[in-house]
């Protein structure tokens, strides 16, 4: 037997002797691991198996956990030191499940030994993969290369995987069985009915993304409504379905800044889905500050934001971060309300929706995972796992209530008067 043979035979055997110690937590195990040399690790006895882990090469498991992170693991996946078949989000979960696990020190030096044991060699990681922004954070011009960075990736992209509209956020559902161009048609009708949009009103939403809820609350409320986004694709997409619609004299997409939107007469309405997200805890005075100067008196701010739930671990160095939405920051739902009762507003209804996402969610994910042949011709296979670990580490996030969604209805009183009705039984009908 080669010198080479067995190397890579004690790299099997170490890698399984890794394995068991590691998983020896008496948690039923459901999944199995396949080694780059054929070796199959099975799941336990009477355990189905909701996913695999195939290593692609001796050292795969080095790069998994040794000194692993939210980015490493993710890194490690991405570019191809590991694959999985099968249930994402339930491997997701199993991650989770090795982070929150209690080990001695005696079994991290044994887990660690054993790592130390297979080689450092791995995956190629390419250059300029992950995104590298200048200029200070949340500038207006480091905010162009954030948004730039995720939304400009591809139209087509996201149209092989978002619903008709390309609505890039919670949908909501009346039952689970719900397919996603219904649901996204439903969120667009709540958030219009939450707002009690009426004929001849002015409408604006901040970081309209690709201009679903301008063109339709145009179409059906009879608004005339603005959108802004900093993506130029988003605004070249938008612009080309509302001169489809023949909608372009009632409603526009503009590529701009939210803090660019000066308006002497202000709109009657405004809205913002899932873009508080981009401007980060220290502009949220600015940014309800723009809402507020943008909002007549006696107006309504819809505002929807991603939330973490209080006290629950942020990465050192997220995944997210580096290679989904760079500059992102998610807070809990009480800091965003606070910041909009220091600006003036009124909060006068918060509804969460965190399994309504959790649906939206593994919609989107089997609609990447369907798409996988499109998408890597369209793009690679680097861009395809980036958007399928992120995809399931927020459905798993959601169904766990490390996440949540909420909508926000915020008021501008004029002198007292919200001129809002007693009762919220016209957005149930």
């Amino acid at each position: 037997m080669s010198t080479q043979q067995l190397v890579r035979d004690a790299a099997v055997q170490t890698s399984l002797d890794f394995l068991e110690e590691l998983c020896a937590d008496g948690a039923p195990r459901d999944f199995a691991v396949r080694l780059w040399d054929g070796t199959i690790w099975e799941p336990e006895a009477g355990q189905p198996a909701h996913f695999t882990i195939v290593l692609q090469h001796p050292g795969a498991l080095r790069k998994m956990f040794w000194r692993a992170s939210h980015l490493s693991t993710g890194e490690a996946y991405i570019y191809d030191d590991f694959d999985v078949e099968g249930d994402m989000t339930a491997f997701i979960g199993f991650l989770r499940r090795l982070r929150n696990g209690k080990r001695s020190l005696r079994k991290k030096w044994r887990l660690g030994a054993k790592l130390l044991r297979l080689p450092a060699t791995g995956r190629l990681r390419p250059e300029g993969r992950a995104a590298r922004l200048s200029g200070g954070k949340h500038s207006r011009e480091r905010d162009r290369q954030a948004i730039s960075y995720h939304y400009d990736l591809s139209n087509e992209f996201f149209a092989l995987w978002l619903d008709a509209r390309m609505l890039y956020t919670c949908a909501y559902f009346h039952t689970p069985e719900d397919d996603l161009d219904t649901a996204q048609q439903r969120k667009l009708d709540l958030i219009c009915r939450k707002l009690r949009l009426r004929p001849g009103e002015r409408l604006m939403d901040l970081g309209c993304g690709w201009g679903a809820l301008v063109l339709y609350a145009a179409q059906n409320y009879g608004v005339e409504a603005v959108g802004v986004t900093l993506s130029r694709r988003q605004a070249e997409w938008a612009q080309q379905r509302i001169r489809q619609a023949g909608m372009e004299g009632r409603c526009r997409v503009d590529y701009r800044d939210y803090r660019e939107v000066n308006e002497p007469n202000g709109y009657d309405k405004l809205a913002a889905v899932c873009m508080i997200e981009h401007v980060g805890e220290a502009h949220m005075p600015e940014f309800f500050g723009v809402a507020w100067r943008l909002l007549r008196p006696g107006g309504a701010f819809l505002n929807q934001s991603i939330t973490l739930t209080a006290g629950e671990w942020i990465p050192r160095k997220p995944f997210i971060n580096s290679y989904v939405f760079p500059d992102g920051e998610i807070r809990p739902i009480s800091t965003i309300l606070t910041k909009a009762e220091e600006a003036g507003f009124e909060v006068r209804d918060v509804e969460g929706l965190r399994e309504h996402y959790a649906l939206t969610l593994q919609h989107w994910l089997r609609g990447l995972e369907e798409n996988h042949e499109k998408i890597v011709d369209l793009t690679d296979e680097t861009t395809y796992r980036v958007f399928r670990t992120y995809l399931a580490r927020s459905r798993f996030g959601y169904q766990i209530q490390a996440l949540n969604l909420y909508q926000s209805l915020l008021a501008k009183p004029n002198r007292g008067d919200a001129r809002l009705p007693l009762t919220r039984s016209d957005w149930y009908v």
